[in-house]
């Protein structure tokens, strides 16, 4: 399983999902850090398949409303 760990998750998340045989990846690795708007996240995640974990109830919101 492919997991995108949001921004206010720590980064050292990556390596639990690691362990667990995942492939995970934090906002860090991406182009623009933690810079990287809501929008662009989302799409990283489509594109790439993963599961987006966050604690943001945003994502949630707009993903519900715009598939």
């Amino acid at each position: 399983m492919k997991f995108l760990i949001d921004a206010q998750l720590p980064r050292r998340m990556t390596t639990w999902f690691a362990a667990a045989g995942c492939d995970a990846a934090h906002t860090l690795d991406l182009p623009n850090c933690n810079q990287t708007t809501d929008q662009q996240v989302i799409e990283c995640a489509d594109r790439e398949e993963r599961v987006l974990i966050t604690k943001d109830s945003d994502f949630v919101d707009s993903h519900l409303l715009r598939g």
